[in-house]
């Protein structure tokens, strides 16, 4: 997971790029970074913010930091921004996304003559390979061009260059871009700025052009937009984003991340017969499906579980799992008032290893003396790992493949029927995940209905997580 943002201005840019890149910890937790452009030319600063928030880390450095143009990236995977010497010149690159045939480029580049100076994790930075493969082309937007053909997987990025920021979505645009203009009255000259998440714009006094197309390269200078290679046809744009992923004031393709998420609530109960005192929420995530079960169901909406939002992120995203279970463990607070001697429907978004689940969510709510726990998540079960972001990891973690598993004698081919939930093997499986978890009921929302609650068509999404294509 990761989240850029870009600036050209016609003023200091380091204020906008700071606190827009700040809108965007919610999709990291391991590695941060800024680059500006200024009269001095390129300069960079990268931070580790594993065990501190991206506000605290990079505030004295953006105190100190003045440009025209900036990029700032949070990512888990790659320390970046990184600043490049090329045949092109100088330029500044943050790349998010997944290349899955990472390996195999990396050796065939190393084949040919090439070097690497940046490791991430024991390997190659990523964001060094995205330019080493930009750097074959011709000219830069050629060279993201067929970076973009070559890798397996998923790149979005910002390029800049001395002549401004060219922002690239990827090739099937899986993963948002989006553009802002500013909005001036004082007659001065607007800024422009791109960006992963669109909420990152209102409070900086930006407004969304437009979104990116599937491909599109454009390239954002102090005097506009120009663009530089345009849109493909066919799109994929990642489910997830509504279910989970995306921040809840953001939008997609024209669809808003809160209201999606209320209308996979509304779906959920209208297909849900269990009779209970309250609907909750898992935060923060699971809120918006929950206000939408609540007022499809006339249940009412409460607060069993409240989340001490200061200091600490999300428990989905950190890639280790003693991490990711300190975090689930320390950010939900029960309130036994709420808990006591009550049946409850909790939403979930989704149920991806169900571990933290049943362990620090569950576990809180019988130990504080619920009567009934009804689990409901906004999405069918996650059956294969991602191959275009970095967050299912592999499906030994999958939480429906540990049922299927079980349930196959440990046999690790999925039969096809698991795949869909009128057949007897998925509600096997979803039945082995409910003892698991110890909860009185388990029932997911399917794909047709999920599909209908986000609003595109489904050639459109990406549903790669449940069906494996």
């Amino acid at each position: 997971m990761g989240g850029v943002f870009g600036i050209v201005t016609s003023g200091n840019c380091a204020k906008p790029l700071f606190y827009g890149t700040d809108y965007h910890s919610h999709l990291g937790t391991e590695n941060a970074g800024l680059a500006v452009l200024g009269a001095e030319g390129f300069s960079n600063t990268i931070h580790s913010i594993s065990q501190a928030q991206f506000k605290s880390r990079f505030v004295d450095d953006y105190r100190k930091t003045g440009g025209w143009a900036g990029i700032g990236a949070i990512d888990d995977q790659s320390p970046q921004p990184l600043i490049i010497r090329s045949k092109f010149g100088t330029y500044a690159l943050a790349a998010t996304g997944l290349i899955t045939n990472k390996n195999d480029l990396t050796a065939r580049l190393l084949r040919e003559g090439a070097s690497f100076n940046e490791m991430a994790d024991g390997g190659v930075n990523s964001v060094e390979l995205v330019a080493k493969l930009i750097n074959r082309g011709e000219n830069i937007v050629e060279g993201i061009v067929r970076m973009q053909q070559a890798i397996e997987g998923s790149i979005c990025l910002l390029l800049m260059t001395g002549e401004g920021i060219y922002a690239a979505r990827d090739r099937y645009g899986r993963f948002p871009l989006v553009v802002g203009r500013e909005a001036r009255t004082d007659g001065a000259s607007p800024g422009y700025a791109a960006a992963t998440e669109s909420s990152s714009f209102p409070n900086l006094g930006f407004e969304q052009v437009r979104s990116l197309g599937p491909g599109e390269i454009i390239r954002l200078d102090r005097k506009g937009i120009w663009e530089e290679q345009p849109a493909g046809e066919e799109k994929h744009i990642c489910t997830f984003l509504w279910i989970y992923t995306g921040y809840p004031a953001s939008v997609y393709e024209g669809i808003n991340v809160e209201n999606a998420r209320e209308r996979c609530g509304q779906a959920m109960a209208r297909n849900d017969d269990v009779e209970a005192d309250l609907v909750a929420g898992v935060p923060d995530s699971g809120v918006g499906h929950a206000i939408g079960y609540a007022r499809e169901s006339g249940l009412p909406f409460r607060r069993p579980l409240v989340k001490y939002t200061p200091g600490y992120g999300r428990s989905y995203t950190p890639p280790s799992q003693d991490i990711r279970d300190l975090v689930a463990t320390m950010k939900l607070n029960a309130v036994q008032d709420v808990i006591r001697g009550n049946r409850m429907v909790i939403c979930e978004d989704s149920i991806v290893r169900g571990t933290q689940l049943k362990n620090y969510t569950i576990r809180k709510l019988w130990d504080n003396g619920a009567k009934e726990i009804h689990i409901r998540p906004a999405c069918p079960p996650l059956m294969f790992p991602c191959i275009y972001a970095s967050s299912t990891r592999s499906v030994s973690e999958l939480a429906a493949h540990r049922a299927i598993r079980d349930l196959e004698g440990g046999k690790e081919k999925t039969p096809q029927e698991y795949l869909d939930h009128r057949s007897k093997r998925y509600q096997n499986m979803v039945e082995w995940i409910r003892r698991d978890l110890d909860v009185t009921s388990l029932k997911y929302l399917h794909i047709e209905a999920m599909v209908d609650a986000v609003g595109l068509p489904e050639e459109q999404l990406c549903l790669y997580c449940w069906r494996g294509r």
